[in-house]
């Protein structure tokens, strides 16, 4: 009996560019692999969507979206002359396809809590060396192009630099979605301003403006999104529910969770000890087994567990104050003092329910990865030194802001 044989060169709609198309049947296989279909799973913004109810789109949705405009950089650059091989260009979409793969459900949170000290980065390159595997070598090109490690540096560039395909996608489709207008990039002026030259990744003068517009914009996504308070204190809520559970589970409490969660919970997982049989575990786990968990421990027999998960669940959230300075020691003391006599807390429990940190927030980092502007007469400035724009010096300096967290009532 003949097998039916699958079109492999699909088009997928995308509500930001249109339609997407799939370069070749090894970017479709990689794309239908399970490890790459439980980014359907994973959300873009964490629990940004307490905020912005509109952003409920995923890590699968911007993977395509960072893979399409890759394809329109290549086009772009080849047109200008530069020489990118078909072997080159297919890595650079498989590599910038893989990038975010190695994030877990609310990867930032759970990177404070539960797998400390392993990143989504070393995460993503475990899962790629897997797939090599099963794709017998296929995308070697590619993991070489992701860790830097090319002769041919712009390519990297493309991946990860401070104009990547990455922050093109994720700026243009997160403001998309929230509804805040003011990270509306044009990523397609952009990549039509992209060139290369002495093999690093320029733009050419004319698109300045749009490097300052993008810059701009990224600053304010942070503040208006991604650094929101109200996000900020979703996530250090959930960091404290995730704490709890571990700790809960590592004193021999039974929890109800997922088989991959309760992995998860019950070992001290870091990157010395993150092996084969982990990666796959925690392939298995994404937001659903989260947020399923925190729904049934609002029953739990654990006072914090329970007064933790019913508040982020119900989206009863703590207060949240942010200002420029510090909060002072007799501020928090007093603070602590108030809660711990109204909710009847002791010392240790009193960590949970009033916290304090630093957030920051570095729009363009002068020092690395600079943006190159290339002038007709061939001379490369970085974009701070050629901008007229005053607020591009001031976006190159980081801003901390301070934060306090603390029960409503």
């Amino acid at each position: 009996m003949n097998e039916k044989k699958t079109n492999k060169l699909k088009i997928l709609n995308d509500p930001i560019y249109g339609f997407i198309t799939i370069p070749n049947a090894l970017i479709y296989d990689l794309i239908e692999h399970p490890y790459f279909q439980r980014l359907r799973r994973i959300s873009q913004m964490g629990l940004s969507h307490l905020v912005y109810p509109g952003a409920h789109h995923t890590r699968f949705h911007h993977a395509l979206g960072s893979m399409h405009l890759m394809q329109k950089a290549v086009r772009i650059l080849r047109f200008k002359g530069v020489e990118i091989s078909d072997d080159e260009s297919n890595a650079l979409y498989i590599a910038i396809l893989l990038h975010d793969i190695g994030h877990g459900p609310f990867s930032h949170a759970l990177e404070q809590s539960i797998a400390t000290g392993v990143h989504h980065e070393s995460i993503s390159l475990k899962f790629m060396e897997a797939l090599n595997q099963d794709f017998d070598g296929q995308i070697s090109l590619a993991i070489t192009i992701f860790k830097g490690k090319y002769h041919r540096k712009f390519l990297y560039q493309l991946i990860a630099s401070q104009l990547d395909m990455d922050r093109l996608d994720y700026l243009k489709r997160d403001s998309f979605y929230t509804g805040v207008s003011e990270g509306n990039i044009n990523s397609e002026r952009l990549i039509t301003m992209l060139n290369v030259k002495d093999d690093y990744l320029v733009v050419e003068e004319k698109g300045i403006y749009s490097v300052e517009k993008f810059i701009v914009a990224r600053r304010l996504m942070y503040w208006q999104v991604y650094l929101h308070k109200t996000s900020l204190v979703a996530e250090k809520l959930l960091e404290k529910i995730l704490i709890r559970a571990k700790e809960l589970v590592l004193a021999g409490v039974k929890l109800p969770t997922s088989k991959a969660f309760e992995y998860f919970l019950n070992n001290q997982i870091n990157e010395d000890n993150f092996s084969i049989k982990t990666l796959r575990i925690f392939a298995k786990l994404d937001d659903y087994d989260v947020l399923a968990s925190i729904k049934e421990w609002i029953s739990n027999e654990d006072t914090i567990l329970s007064k933790l998960s019913e508040s982020l669940i119900n989206r009863r959230l703590p207060k949240v104050e942010l200002r420029n300075d510090p909060f002072s020691d007799a501020q928090l003391e007093d603070i602590r003092q108030q809660v711990k006599s109204s909710l009847n807390l002791n010392e240790f429990e009193l960590d949970y329910f009033v916290y304090s940190g630093k957030i920051s927030n570095q729009a363009y980092d002068s020092t690395k990865n600079i943006i190159k502007l290339l002038f007709k007469n061939g001379e490369l400035k970085d974009v701070m030194e050629a901008s007229d724009h005053l607020n591009i010096q001031a976006l190159s300096k980081p801003v901390n802001k301070y934060y306090m967290c603390y029960p409503k009532k």
